[in-house]
């Protein structure tokens, strides 16, 4: 067994499955007055040991200053069009968090859309960063700090459409991963990571050990596909390839059983109404397709998935939330799936907010050092960002 696999055994296979909890999250509102909550992220942005939340709002880049949940802006008005998203990872060691963002969101143009820029900290990071403008391909649209074969970290982004395409057809999106100077103000080089998928939509990380390469599960219009560095650049495994009655996938995250075995979560298709998970087949080929199942189809504009251990039961659980942004009349709301079973049938779902977030985002992480998993969440039409505490009781 490889040293990957050994990882990701050590870390998550139990000895035994923890007896199930009844879910229970306290909701705290930190900010009623955001304008469209595209992008989170969570990192300590200060160095205080604190793990902070960061926003990528329609015309700001904030973040919210933990434990008082301040509010301070960094950016505002990078671009004419909206921001779009947003990276944030302590890339050097320091204890303090590297910005990048996405701006100039227009989907429609896929000539000279989009923008990429790194944030560059003052002495004091409650106040203005300098903005870096690095070059981009159109439609930038999601975009995460990755750990690459050398122990650094690259920017990688991903645009919805590749350049000049209507209607999800023409040139593959171009992935690229940006790779930091020695001066961030000099030109980033930029490397091709995959160009061989239409409408991309979102990404996730694939964890590694501790200073060896991460890999990437990137999510659109033909499917998922996991991405893995090499020396001579990144192969490609298709987790499902979609045609005919499968429309794509809108939303992607990397899971994991209690035993070990890895799952794929999806919502489908994209802005969709399915959330589904992928598990390899028992005895089919490893490079080969994983089969499909689907655990919720009521959905309306599903927009947000995060895959963590959030009740303690050595697996990571699903969170889902959905917005509702073209219909008005659904309800809105995120969900938690959880399983007890080993081989992750016997899901259940529960309500975590009822028609008050119309979910565009959700990250998860430990906000206030209980060794519990909190869940954050940023609404488009309700327009605010929660915290949903997590009540889960420690085991004496």
């Amino acid at each position: 067994m490889n040293r990957a696999a050994l990882f990701v055994l050590s870390i998550f296979a139990p000895a035994f499955v923890a007896p199930a909890q009844t879910p229970s999250f306290k909701p705290q509102e930190i900010d009623a007055a955001i304008e469209i909550g595209y992008g989170l992220a969570v990192a300590d942005v200060n160095g205080d040991g604190r793990t902070d939340i960061l926003l990528a709002d329609k015309k700001f880049i904030v973040w919210y200053e933990n434990l008082t949940w301040a509010k301070h802006i960094i950016a505002e008005a990078l671009t004419e069009k909206d921001h779009v998203c947003i990276a944030a990872r302590d890339i050097d060691g320091d204890g303090k968090c590297e910005i990048a963002v996405g701006a100039e969101w227009s989907p429609g143009d896929t000539e000279n859309s989009g923008a990429v820029f790194y944030l560059i900290p003052p002495s004091d990071r409650t106040q203005r960063w300098d903005p870096v403008k690095l070059t981009h391909e159109p439609t930038v649209h999601r975009m995460k700090w990755v750990r690459n074969r050398a122990g650094r970290h690259d920017l990688i982004v991903v645009p919805l459409h590749g350049r000049g395409n209507k209607n999800g057809e023409g040139a593959g999106v171009k992935v690229l991963a940006y790779h930091m100077p020695a001066d961030p103000r000099q030109p980033w080089n930029t490397s091709l990571v995959n160009d061989a998928m239409h409408m991309t939509h979102n990404l996730d990380i694939v964890p590694a050990p501790a200073g060896e390469a991460e890999g990437l599960l990137l999510c659109g219009k033909e499917g998922v596909v996991r991405l893995t560095p090499t020396d001579h650049g990144w192969t490609t495994q298709w987790i499902a390839r979609h045609g005919g009655d499968l429309k794509g996938a809108g939303e992607v995250r990397y899971g994991i059983f209690g035993g070990g075995q890895p799952y794929v979560a999806t919502i489908e298709p994209m802005h969709g109404n399915q959330l589904c998970i992928y598990t390899p087949p028992p005895d089919g080929p490893k490079d080969g397709e994983w089969r499909r199942a689907v655990l919720d189809d009521t959905l309306t504009d599903g927009h947000a998935l995060a895959c963590h251990d959030l009740l303690g039961l050595n697996n990571r659980q699903i969170v889902v939330g959905w917005r509702s942004m073209q219909k008005v009349g659904p309800k809105v709301g995120v969900k938690l799936f959880s399983t007890t079973k080993e081989d992750g049938s016997g899901w259940r779902q529960t309500l975590i907010d009822d028609n008050l977030m119309a979910c565009e985002d959700a990250v998860v992480t430990d906000l206030d050092g209980d060794k519990d998993l909190d869940i954050i969440a940023a609404g488009r039409r309700t327009r605010n960002v929660k915290i949903y505490w997590n009540q889960r009781l420690q085991p004496q």
